[in-house]
């Protein structure tokens, strides 16, 4: 009988965040395809794993996949992982995953950690789908033609960036979509894990030295809906602009904070001004 091709999700930072049964599956297999071999390393002796391991990345895939089949076919069983997270969702592992299809072996996903699901958990969105773009790229012509896949995109979105382009790649963003609304996820379940909220001019002012990976959420595509101030060119009251604030505090995500930047974007008022508004309208209705 042919083996079971195992693919196991291994934690994305934290050793704890790993399931009982993908432990008790990367003991049993007969053989663990990782990554990084090192870096599975470290996870296998926190929890006492003795199988062995065999490297299987992005440069050696294609050529040793077939080896790895041939296992498979003899009745071996094997667990594939990656450095963290679930394997093929923007690592390597798709063309076994793909080959062992094709050859009818047995495939058994072990759930577990993912930074796309971890990100959007914590960002206080509504619920509802989401596309996910992986890596931007980095080569020019990949990378404007993502931008423009990035931009086709009604609601939100989610990708992940290295620390030495996410300044780079925000800006891009900026300039092709405006000032989104969104979160930026560093080094999520790790020591160091750091969470930002707000426009994307906000998460690039935070970025003084990136270190980390990051897992960015963007809302893509919301227009407000045009209140009658801004449709007619009324000069606002201070009772119109009260009432937009509940009606943006009532249907969003955004903080107090960020409401009050856009409402001075739209009525071209300072923040001072908007925040006095507000704060006299609360005294006089307490």
């Amino acid at each position: 009988m042919p083996g079971t091709l195992f693919v196991v999700a291994t934690p994305i930072g934290n050793l704890e965040d790993i399931t009982a049964r993908a432990v008790r599956v990367l003991k049993e297999v007969a053989l663990i395809a990782a990554e990084d071999t090192r870096r599975t390393a470290k996870l296998l002796a926190h929890y006492g794993i003795r199988t062995r391991t065999t490297s299987l990345h992005q440069h050696n895939e294609r050529s040793k996949s077939h080896a790895l089949l041939r296992r498979l076919k003899e009745g071996e069983d094997i667990a594939l992982v990656s450095d963290a997270g679930t394997p093929t969702v923007s690592d390597p592992g798709h063309h076994l995953v793909r080959l062992a299809i094709d050859e009818g072996i047995r495939l058994e996903p072990i759930p577990g950690p993912n930074a796309i699901i971890a990100a959007l958990s914590v960002a206080g969105l509504e619920g509802g789908p989401f596309t996910f773009l992986g890596f931007p790229p980095a080569r020019a012509q990949a990378r404007k033609n993502w931008l423009q896949e990035l931009s086709r995109v009604s609601g939100v979105a989610v990708f992940f960036e290295a620390p030495h382009r996410i300044r780079q790649t925000l800006e891009e963003v900026l300039r092709a979509l405006g000032d989104c609304q969104g979160v930026m996820a560093r080094e999520l379940t790790k020591v160091h894990e750091e969470l930002v909220r707000g426009p994307i001019s906000t998460l690039l002012n935070r970025l003084e030295r990136p270190q980390g990976e990051f897992t960015v959420v963007l809302v893509i595509g919301h227009k407000p809906e045009l209140t009658a101030v801004e449709a007619h060119g009324v000069t606002p009251t201070d009772d119109s602009i009260a009432t937009e604030f509940r009606q943006m505090t009532d249907s969003s995500s955004m903080t107090r904070r960020e409401i009050i930047s856009e409402l001075s974007r739209r009525h071209r008022l300072p923040s001072r001004v908007i925040y006095q508004i507000l704060e006299k309208h609360k005294n006089s209705v307490e």
